[in-house]
Order: C-alpha cells, then sequence, then structure tokens
C-alpha cells in the first residue's frame, strides 16, 4: 500500500522535500512506516525515532493502523509563549 508523508517545518528542511510516497504492507502501523523511513538513510536518520504524527489531520499514536491512500503527517515540536 502507498501512504503520503508529510514534511512540515524543520522536517521540511531535514526530509529536503513537502512530501514523499512511501510503500508499506498492508496494515501498517504510523510506528513501522517512521521505522521504514528512518531505515532509508540519510536525511532520514535525522528525524526522531516517535515524532508527533497526524493521520489524515488527526493526530494520532504510534500503534494506530494506516490504510493505502493515508496521509502521515510529521509534526514537529513547537514553542510558544
Amino acid at each position: 500500500m502507498t501512504v503520503r508523508i508529510l514534511f512540515f517545518a524543520r522536517y521540511r528542511d531535514l526530509a529536503g522535500r513537502d512530501q514523499l510516497d512511501l510503500e508499506l504492507p498492508a496494515g501498517s502501523t504510523v510506528g513501522a512506516a517512521i521505522d521504514r523511513l528512518r531505515a532509508m538513510g540519510e536525511p532520514f536518520t535525522a528525524l526522531p525515532e516517535r515524532p508527533a504524527t497526524a493521520q489524515n489531520r488527526i493526530v494520532v499514536r504510534p500503534e494506530a493502523v494506516l490504510a493505502a491512500g493515508d496521509e502521515l503527517a510529521l509534526l514537529p515540536p513547537v514553542a510558544g509563549g
């Protein structure tokens, strides 16, 4: 199945792109997608092991199951005041 990975802010700078289509086995979790992405080597190894994520614009945990065509956004930490 194909899942679209979206990179924002600092993660977009690290990845050098806004998005990437990632092939995963059916039933893969968010955590498995991040692991697969990091296993692709540089520059993706610079991403945290468990970044905040949103699946189809809903914040999810690493054990959430992905479906074909999902968007998985990697959400960088934000600071504010």
